[in-house]
């Protein structure tokens, strides 16, 4: 109800909470300018944004969220469009969170992947959504997770998070998906470089792109023996730990103790190593179905469930880290916080002993 003496269309246009549910009901109700809106709202962290996840929140978890990374180069955006003319050709609806390096003049999206799948942009069953990086470091934006539950709450069947592709920073997105897919391109010498950034170890799926190259079978096969070879020193690492884990050709080990724990997650013994080429959509199918497969498997098996704590401890950690530092550096607590850190720079404290300091004026 509007307050006494105030017009109605006031109260919304500046009340967080009732504009918040005007563009939930729209974009769920298929207003594509409202969930553009919505979107904008939540990139931005605004109290509107917070508003409509509180929401959005309890009717998203029936998407399949496919995070997509890899080296700069690799095909991602191409074969993010073939696999929404494939999706699209079965029916299905297909949400995209595109990150984008930062613009070094504006600090927004630099839009390449929409300029790539513009044929989708009249389809109402596809959504395509560019994010800047803004500096975020792990290959998504910060506020990715956010964004792929608006378009899961709003119905979308696939929802897919397109890493920025800075080659070593973008193991992030396992935390962010049910199922990450890790491209290489043959012939570019980055498979020994996803080893050392992690992301054959977060990898469910592995896809040789540009399978139109001399040399892409071979990168593949260099690929499955290398995802061997790093399975069983995992093995031999854990058991020199007291933890043991499977490998392709090793008995599987006990479970850990703590199945919450951030190694403990699920993941298929060896990771399927796919060859495909984006610009004319061969192995594109084959992509989907091992898709559709990883998603029923970790239905059976618990990894969905097991990705999806990651993702709530991740988003929920995140949220309580910013308000613990909005908090601290509120108008009652700026100076004490500022007299801490530089403390701090000038070594005269250390960051553990500031660390608990601060704590204890939030305790106070």
């Amino acid at each position: 109800m509007a307050a006494q003496g105030v017009p109605a269309t006031a109260v919304s246009a500046h009340d967080p909470a009732v504009r918040a549910g005007e563009l939930t009901e729209a974009a769920v109700g298929g207003d594509r300018r409202a969930l553009a809106r919505l979107l904008t709202a939540v990139e931005n962290r605004t109290p509107v944004a917070e508003a409509a996840l509180r929401t959005l929140y309890p009717m998203a978890g029936r998407a399949h969220l496919v995070g997509i990374t890899g080296p700069p180069g690799a095909g991602k955006s191409t074969l993010v469009a073939a696999l929404i003319a494939e999706l699209r050709a079965r029916g299905r609806s297909v949400g995209v969170v595109a990150v984008d390096p930062s613009s070094p003049i504006t600090g927004g999206a630099l839009l390449g992947d929409r300029v790539r799948m513009q044929a989708y942009a009249s389809d109402r069953d596809v959504f395509i959504r560019s994010m800047a990086a803004r500096g975020h470091a792990g290959g998504l934006a910060s506020t990715s997770a956010a964004a792929a539950a608006v378009l899961d709450a709003c119905g979308f069947d696939l929802v897919f998070l397109e890493t920025v592709g800075t080659g070593q920073s973008e193991v992030e997105v396992a935390a962010a998906a049910d199922t990450t897919v890790v491209l290489e391109a043959p012939e570019m010498g980055d498979e020994v470089q996803a080893i050392k950034a992690g992301l054959l170890e977060v990898a469910d799926i592995v896809v040789v792109n540009k399978g139109d190259r001399p040399g892409a079978q071979r990168t593949a096969s260099q690929l499955r023996a290398m995802l061997v070879a790093v399975a069983r020193v995992g093995v031999a690492d854990r058991r020199h730990h007291g933890r043991v884990a499977a490998a392709p050709d090793l008995e599987p080990g006990p479970e850990p103790a703590d199945a919450s724990a951030p190694d403990a997650r699920p993941r298929p013994k060896q990771p399927e190593v796919l060859v495909t080429t984006a610009t004319t959509g061969e192995g594109v199918p084959g992509l989907l179905a091992s898709l559709d497969r990883h998603r029923a498997a970790g239905r059976d098996g618990g990894a969905t469930s097991a990705a999806r704590l990651a993702r709530a401890e991740a988003q929920v950690w995140a949220i309580l880290a910013d308000r613990t530092r909005a908090e601290l550096d509120a108008d009652g607590r700026r100076a004490g916080t500022q007299a801490i850190l530089r403390a701090v720079a000038d070594h005269e404290l250390d960051p553990f002993t500031a660390v608990d300091r601060l704590l204890a004026s939030l305790r106070g």
